[in-house]
């Protein structure tokens, strides 16, 4: 479904009164960008200092109250707290009769269907998961960002019109996940976002070690050609001394690593040996190349000490 899309006016959500239950990096986030659509933020809670900042900075004006009072006072209420947290505090907010029938109940956990609200939802709550697919920094340019977002959303099919909606109007694109496909979309999103992360400042840090002093300025162009390749292309995208069968190059990569930073070589090899089977199943990684190739992974040593090619 497309940004340009405009939901049907019976199927738009109407104007709502939004609270936010934890002020981290998403929940004031989201609550901003469903004000520049005229939503109109009443409540968040904030327990740290940075999160009272936050919200002071995202939703200026808006009272900081406690999480059963931006249930009472809210007609959509944002639940923006940690995955191992939702359970329990959906839970607490049930049991102490917080929830108020009608209302909707949005959590934004990747990890989590609508299940995770059934306490609620048997108080009357009307259950919603919008879980925006991007990184956020807790500041008015993640508003900018959520400009073409893909959300992953669940809800029941009565309200799946209405959550598609609220999406659209935060200027994201609705990606309907079945509740059991939750936790493998997540995996998902995690394996290539965050371990990406890890992977780009361990190489930037090897980089300074060799002696590079802009390591980002080296790894911006490589990085943004390598991603766009492998969206666009998969697997064919693969290139570089393993999908060659490059042994020798990849023993030498071993012996450095071991040498200046251990910590990474774990790491590398688990990247290798995937990077390998995979380069062998799409015909890339020749077989004649691949036994002494996989015998230094295997190995994790340099087995071909006398020869780094």
């Amino acid at each position: 479904m497309s940004t340009s899309q405009q939901p049907d006016p019976q199927d738009r959500p109407a104007r709502l009164t939004v609270g936010v239950v934890g002020a981290g990096r998403v929940g004031p986030v989201l609550a901003a960008s469903l004000q520049l659509a005229g939503h109109w933020p009443v409540a968040v809670s904030a327990v740290s200092d940075a999160s009272r900042r936050r919200a002071e900075q995202l939703l200026p004006g808006v009272p900081v109250v406690p999480p059963a009072e931006v249930l009472q006072r809210a007609e959509l209420v944002l639940l923006t707290v940690p995955d191992d947290t939702l359970p329990g505090l959906v839970r607490g907010l049930a049991e102490t009769g917080a929830v108020r029938p009608g209302r909707l109940l949005v959590h934004t956990s990747g990890r989590y269907g609508t299940q995770v609200l059934d306490p609620a939802r048997r108080a009357g709550a009307l259950p919603l998961a919008l879980h925006p697919a991007m990184t956020f920094t807790g500041t008015s340019v993640d508003v900018q960002r959520l400009a073409g977002c893909s959300f992953g959303v669940t809800a029941p099919e009565e309200l799946r019109l209405a959550a598609e909606a609220l999406v659209i109007e935060m200027g994201g694109e609705p990606e309907w996940i079945a509740e059991e496909m939750r936790p493998l979309y997540h995996a998902a999103l995690a394996l290539g976002a965050n371990h990406l992360v890890t992977l780009v400042a361990q190489s930037m840090e090897l980089l300074r070690s060799a002696g590079v002093a802009a390591p980002d300025r080296m790894l911006g162009p490589l990085l943004g050609a390598a991603l766009d390749n492998a969206l666009r292309s998969g697997d064919a995208a693969l290139t570089g001394p393993v999908a060659r069968g490059d042994a020798g190059t990849v023993a030498a990569h071993i012996r450095e690593l071991r040498r200046h930073a251990p910590q990474s070589v774990a790491g590398y090899l688990a990247m290798a040996r995937a990077t390998a089977d995979r380069a062998l199943a799409h015909g890339l990684l020749k077989p004649e190349l691949a036994e002494d190739l996989l015998g230094v992974l295997a190995n994790g040593t340099d087995g071909a000490e006398g020869d780094a090619r």
